[in-house]
């Protein structure tokens, strides 16, 4: 909302007063979507603890049996692919500050922990179980915390398996599989996802 209100005093002192009324329609309806998009966020993730200016946008599926923890200014959408969300019982998923997620699944039997200004792309999976034994598939399959990291990247389409933890800075390459731990600041690409380049560490001192 504060981003929204300078934008719009900035954008006043650029135009003339016949473009005011203009301007103010414009804004108007951007305010009116934004609250819009904070009375769904309030429905469907009823079931979560979240926190301030939480948005969705779309129509995601919300299906909690454990707890649900959200960050401040974190955003949901469903444009691309319907985000759907399932924590089952005595399991836990934790999203971190102004992280975008969009057309997601994420399933969790045990713990999923999404750091700050994380961004997700459509169609990925983030799961922490194999949901069924390799040996004996009526059987239930092994299950293991997954973490992300801060400011990482997740292209679309890529898949988290169990057990996996992503360090801060990395990007997961479009398609990917990451079975193993990524190091922070690098780039993992293919099936399974191996390291591919490093990234430069803002923090670094060179």
């Amino acid at each position: 909302m504060f981003e929204l209100r300078k934008k719009y005093q900035e954008t006043l002192k650029e135009n003339s007063t016949k473009n005011i009324v203009a301007i103010n329609l414009i804004f108007i309806g951007k305010i009116l979507n934004f609250a819009w998009r904070l009375i769904s966020a309030k429905f469907y993730l009823r079931k979560c603890k979240t926190g301030r200016f939480v948005t969705t946008r779309g129509k995601p599926l919300i299906l909690v049996k454990g707890s649900v923890l959200i960050g401040n200014r974190v955003v949901l959408w469903s444009i691309f692919s319907r985000t759907i969300i399932s924590i089952h019982s005595k399991a836990k998923l934790q999203i971190g500050d102004y992280t975008r997620i969009n057309g997601v699944h994420i399933a969790a039997k045990s713990s999923i922990i999404i750091g700050k200004n994380v961004r997700i792309g459509p169609y990925t999976i983030i799961m922490d179980s194999d949901f069924h034994d390799i040996q004996e598939h009526s059987m239930e399959g092994r299950s293991e915390p997954i973490v992300i990291g801060d400011n990482t990247w997740i292209a679309s389409r890529a898949i988290i398996l169990k057990g996996v933890t992503i360090g801060e800075g990395c990007v997961i390459a479009a398609g990917a599989v990451v079975t193993k731990n990524v190091p922070p600041y690098s780039m993992v690409a293919g099936v399974p996802a191996v390291v591919v380049r490093e990234i430069n560490n803002p923090q670094r001192k060179i």
